[in-house]
């Protein structure tokens, strides 16, 4: 599965004025029982939201407060996310006659009190930002919002926001939608949140919830285009990007400027939020964790055990495991990798230096080590003609970098373009061959 998580707004999204139909809390327990996570994430003060819900136990976290108080259903236990109210803001609103409501950190009103919030919050000096949601008013710390609830939440369940569908109808939903792997709105989303979701459903509230929730369980969304996930490669001649999913397997090749050209390429991978194993001889990259040395073979539970962060990425070092051994090295780690990721949908990316000691013409890797659809493969080599003839008839875009790339890419096509300019590799994608200029700066 890609998608493991789903978050939902509460108020217009699962719940028509403030109640939720039977048969979407049905639909959230298939979900659960499909092995995908739930949260709701609102807007709403706990104790008002017990009120309303009888069912939060069909949610594994709920983010309360439009991101400011974290609820753990299973124990009862509250965090807070940030700092409480402030009692000055409090008495003022109330001297005003503004009827006002305050939870752990969030203070609440209605319209057509905004104006004078802010003048208030102006006039006492507050930093305090101010969110609008279908006629609510909400205060608020800075930088605290669902985006950054949800982001604990899934931390807490040792998710990322890359593998979650989050689904919601009004403005205080946008940045969640926004950071999510997949934004949804239901049809009855205000047009601004249409315009940031990647699908918009066709039924309203709880129904297009079910809508939603059967499509995940049926093809994992398989069918939604994701046209903003997809990663910037480089530039071609007449000023368009070759653009690559998230998902892709590409093989960069050539005896010499491979490091440099997957060094750009994983840059934007790894700005993107998608989490990286990578398995290389000796070269160690800044910020990335080893395990393994020169002097020593990794450990695959321990490189396992550094991927289990959604925020941390891992590299083993096969310095000290010989060059007959590397391949059954990979044949033991490559299952435990796609056993995590259809667990927790990581790592987003597997990357493998020296990709012809691994996968070898003459030894033949079982189709299971690199299955399609969970996420992206990265090889590296300098000699392509070693591969194994499986591996290559499962790339999908290739990078051919130094001398004579026509070479590199002979197996995919027979085009042979004019002469590469400085800085300019050759590229194979969807079945043409053209000049590629890689992303600008040093990785």
């Amino acid at each position: 599965m890609r998608y493991l998580a789903l978050a939902a707004d509460y108020d217009e999204t699962i719940a028509a004025q403030g109640q939720v139909r039977m048969e979407t809390f049905a639909a959230l327990s298939l979900l659960r029982k499909s092995g995908r996570r739930t949260i709701l994430v609102t807007g709403r003060e706990l104790p008002d939201l017990r009120r309303v819900c009888p069912r939060l136990d069909l949610f594994d976290r709920v983010v309360a407060e439009n991101g400011a108080l974290l609820y753990r259903p299973q124990t009862g236990e509250e965090v807070a996310l940030a700092g409480p109210p402030q009692a000055a803001l409090v008495e003022r609103l109330r001297e005003l006659g503004i009827p006002v409501s305050a939870g752990r950190s969030l203070v609440a009103t209605r319209e057509p009190h905004h104006a004078a919030v802010v003048e208030a919050v102006r006039s006492l000096r507050l930093d305090l930002e101010v969110v609008r949601n279908n006629g609510a008013v909400m205060l608020l710390p800075p930088g605290v919002d669902k985006r950054s609830g949800l982001s604990v939440a899934l931390s807490e369940l040792g998710l990322s926001l890359r593998n979650t569908v989050a689904v919601g109808d009004a403005e205080n939903d946008e940045a969640m939608l926004g950071a999510s792997e997949c934004g949804v709105a239901v049809a009855n989303a205000r047009a601004s949140v249409k315009e940031v979701a990647d699908l918009v459903l066709r039924e309203h509230r709880g129904h297009g919830v079910e809508e939603l929730i059967a499509r995940l369980i049926n093809d994992d969304l398989r069918s939604v285009l994701l046209a903003r996930h997809a990663l910037l490669v480089g530039e071609r001649r007449d000023g368009t990007g070759l653009r690559i999913s998230p998902a892709a397997r590409v093989l960069i090749a050539g005896p010499s400027g491979k490091a440099t050209a997957a060094a750009r390429l994983l840059a934007g991978v790894v700005a993107a939020g998608y989490q990286c194993c990578l398995v290389m001889d000796g070269r160690r990259v800044e910020g990335v964790p080893c395990v393994g040395s020169s002097g020593w073979a990794p450990s695959i539970d321990a490189v396992l055990r550094l991927l289990q962060r959604p925020n941390l990425h891992a590299a083993a070092c096969l310095t000290a495991v010989p060059l007959r051994e590397r391949p059954a090295f990979l044949d033991a780690l490559l299952p435990r990798l796609q056993q995590m990721r259809s667990r927790l949908g990581r790592p987003h990316w597997i990357v493998i230096d020296e990709a012809h000691q691994h996968f070898p013409r003459e030894a033949e890797p079982p189709t299971r080590t690199l299955q399609r659809g969970l996420g992206g493969v990265l090889l590296l080599t300098a000699h392509p003609e070693r591969l194994s003839a499986a591996v290559l008839q499962g790339v999908d875009t290739v990078l051919a970098a130094g001398d004579r790339p026509e070479e590199t890419l002979r197996p995919f096509g027979q085009g042979r373009p004019e002469p590469l300019l400085e800085g300019e590799v050759l590229s194979w994608s969807n079945g043409q061959i053209e000049p590629l200029r890689m992303l600008a700066g040093e990785p």
